[in-house]
């Protein structure tokens, strides 16, 4: 990359004030966010390397991923293993605004969560999965089971199926956040959600997961999980207790 032929990243005065007491990955996340702003950038141009960034700002390259994962998390950047990190297309029209997993969302609450059920194994694809995954029918694909709640009791039973393409093995550790692993250790990014609710009767198999009588009000949510490019990564099912959870959406005109 070579940034020192930008124009417009000249005119920034792309460098860091080292006797300043903001820390370093402030500054570089600073220097990042005007950087992905210009024009250039906006329509998913490749950032220059992190290595290259540290060796210019004189800092470490540790400090540059800190930066870079920052707006990685806020949807402004994505990476993927041996090609880089690029700005994401049309940031500011993102789908994913105020959208993120369960674990994540109760961890921002302050709930202390508890997995009851962490249950993986591989599975064919019904007629329902093959088509949501755009797959075959009958196509084996990893299917993760996840009972979870609070400390009084389960009151979410989560089932996923995953497309192939991801690479999941199955061995991963399901305790973690799910996108996290999703970006972290396979370079894919869940970037839009596509969620139908609706209130069902639990069945047998759901209301003796969640401890509650066969029938009784369950919130039900289909979420179908696609990446940057609009192909799908997730398809999930979600069974909600109906007398443990709300589902509140924000909307703004």
């Amino acid at each position: 990359m070579e940034i020192e032929n930008s124009e417009e990243v000249a005119q920034l005065e792309f460098k860091i004030d080292h006797s300043s007491p903001l820390p370093f990955h402030v500054q570089v996340e600073n220097l990042l966010r005007t950087l992905i702003d210009l024009p250039e950038y906006k329509n998913g141009k490749m950032l220059p390397k992190e290595v290259e960034l540290a060796k210019r700002l004189g800092i470490s390259r540790n400090t540059v991923r800190q930066a870079t994962n920052k707006l990685k998390n806020e949807n402004l950047l994505e990476r993927k293993k041996g090609v880089g990190t690029r700005t994401i297309k049309n940031t500011v029209s993102t789908k994913l605004v105020n959208w993120v997993s369960f674990s994540s969302e109760m961890n921002s609450q302050g709930l202390d969560f508890h997995n009851y059920k962490i249950k993986v194994d591989w599975v064919k694809a019904s007629d329902e999965v093959a088509d949501m995954l755009r797959i075959q029918k009958d196509k084996e694909v990893l299917r993760l089971e996840r009972l979870r709640g609070l400390l009084d009791g389960p009151f979410v039973l989560f089932v996923s199926y995953f497309h192939p393409r991801v690479g999941l093995t199955g061995k991963e550790d399901f305790s973690r956040h799910l996108y996290e692993i999703l970006e972290q250790d396979y370079a894919t990014v869940p970037f839009v959600s596509k969620e139908e609710i609706k209130a069902i009767g639990a069945d047998e198999i759901v209301a003796h997961e969640l401890k509650i009588h066969k029938g009784s009000p369950v919130l039900f949510r289909k979420r179908l999980v696609l990446d940057p490019g609009e192909r799908p990564i997730e398809y999930n099912l979600g069974y909600y207790r109906g007398d443990s959870f709300t589902y509140e959406i924000d909307i703004n005109r």
